[in-house]
């Protein structure tokens, strides 16, 4: 079967969202977020999303749709994503996937637990024991509720701790029980060119530091004020964006702008070295390129195959 979609990650700051763009415009294409943080609508800067006049330029798809309060998931973007893949079949549009959360890639194409959505009320009460008792308590409790989670997740993962209890006192099973269950991938791999960009690292890196700079210059501190005003629980995924907890203590007075600065591009570099490792680890059917090099791979890919918009 031939290609369906175009998908392209690459690290943060990596250039995979002109690349899109330029695709997208070439092809007659819909450009399809694929990344956990551009899709709330309060981190519009922090997380340099596509300006309004690049998503002006193509059709932009599950950018900024989700508010900050919401604890978006894995699971909800895929439901999300089948909608606009549907709507992009039907418009005889080019599906181009980007961004670079590599569970939401692995979903698309591997397919995902089949774990229902946990209620309000149960997840604010585990959270409430956390804050209350600690990790290590809950951890503890965890170790006796469903011991395979336990033996995975380290006792200080608040995030991923918290998560398996909500589920066990949600429906009754334990989370590794919910994985077994997966629902089937919207694409498989070989439906799919899939690209991964691949810079050189010192110079990401130097590019992830002066694009920081670039974002608080844009006004990524008041974006990030408005979002602490919120007073929103800070284990939400959109409350620990990459610069968002160091500028939040900025705000605070406890971090000097400089520091908190420091952090963000520390954290981002951090997050982006995680990157390379998981793509290569997970997803071994992206075809590493360099940036400069990726648009003419991808016109290649895509001139031997029958155009998948039109399929």
């Amino acid at each position: 079967m031939g290609t369906k979609a175009v998908l392209i990650a690459g690290p943060t700051a990596s250039g995979k969202s002109a690349l899109a763009l330029d695709l997208a415009q070439r092809c007659g294409g819909v450009v399809i977020n694929t990344d956990s943080m551009q899709v709330y609508r309060d981190l519009r800067v922090i997380t340099a999303r596509p300006t309004p006049a690049e998503e002006a330029r193509a059709p932009h798809r599950l950018y900024g749709h989700v508010d900050a309060a919401v604890n978006y998931s894995a699971g909800m973007w895929v439901s999300d994503a089948a909608r606009v893949l549907a709507e992009a079949r039907a418009e005889r549009r080019l599906p181009i996937f980007t961004g670079g959360s590599g569970l939401y890639f692995k979903a698309l194409t591997r397919g995902l637990s089949a774990v229902p959505a946990v209620p309000p009320e149960v997840r604010d009460a585990v959270r409430a024991r956390l804050d209350r008792d600690g990790p290590e308590v809950l951890h503890d409790e965890l170790r006796r509720r469903d011991p395979a989670a336990a033996t995975r997740l380290k006792p200080r993962d608040r995030s991923r701790v918290a998560r398996a209890l909500e589920v066990i006192e949600a429906t009754g099973r334990a989370l590794t029980d919910w994985h077994r269950d997966a629902l089937p991938p919207l694409l498989p791999p070989e439906q799919t060119t899939a690209v991964f960009l691949a810079p050189e690292r010192d110079a990401l890196y130097a590019r992830i530091d002066a694009r920081f700079t670039t974002m608080l210059d844009s006004g990524a501190l008041e974006e990030v004020r408005r979002l602490s005003a919120r007073r929103l629980d800070p284990l939400l995924p959109a409350m620990k964006a990459h610069g968002v907890p160091a500028l939040i203590r900025h705000l605070a007075g406890e971090l000097p702008l400089e520091q908190a600065a420091a952090i963000g591009r520390l954290d981002t570099r951090r997050y982006a070295k995680r990157q390379f490792t998981w793509f290569r680890h997970q997803l071994p059917e992206f075809t590493w390129a360099e940036p400069e090099a990726a648009a003419a791979w991808l016109t290649r890919a895509l001139s031997v195959a029958e155009p998948p918009w039109e399929a």
